[in-house]
């Protein structure tokens, strides 16, 4: 097993682990158990230091488990999605990997997707239920992209 492999299952088992409520339990009964520990060393500098080091140190190396752990379950969550998206009748496949597209792209599928929602609201307060989807123009949107290149 590689790096990489091992990487994803450690820090899928600590983030299990991290996530539980006995772990919050324990977190909590340390810093109380520290709390009542500071008559005994007097409130000083040492005192205060183990607690500050102690929860740096774990706060650091947390963001990184809990960014890997949820870019696996982003990325788990899209593929999904494509797979729906694929094996959709009618379903636009350029959309299976809209979160690559750049910025002015993405707003243009942001923008026709919002008019129909729109759409949809008033033809529903107009008493029409409305359970066709609506074709986009993909050529619509890819218009500005067009222009942009002609007036360069």
């Amino acid at each position: 097993m590689d790096i990489k492999a091992k990487f994803v299952k450690v820090s899928q088992k600590i983030a299990e682990l991290t996530g539980h409520p006995f772990t919050f339990i324990g977190a909590a009964a340390v810093i109380i158990v520290w709390a009542l520990c500071g008559p005994i060393f007097g409130f000083s500098d040492t005192w205060q230091l183990i607690i500050n080091t102690s929860t740096t140190i774990i706060t650091f190396l947390m963001v990184f488990l809990i960014q890997s752990t949820q870019n696996r379950d982003t990325e788990a969550l899209h593929l999904k999605l494509d797979e729906l998206i694929r094996a959709t009748k009618g379903a636009h496949l350029v959309l299976m990997d809209i979160e690559k597209l750049d910025e002015d792209d993405f707003q243009a599928f942001r923008r026709t997707y919002d008019k129909m929602a729109e759409e949809a609201r008033e033809n529903l307060e107009n008493g029409t239920l409305e359970m066709d989807c609506p074709e986009i123009q993909l050529k619509d949107l890819y218009a500005h992209r067009k222009a942009a290149q002609e007036s360069k």
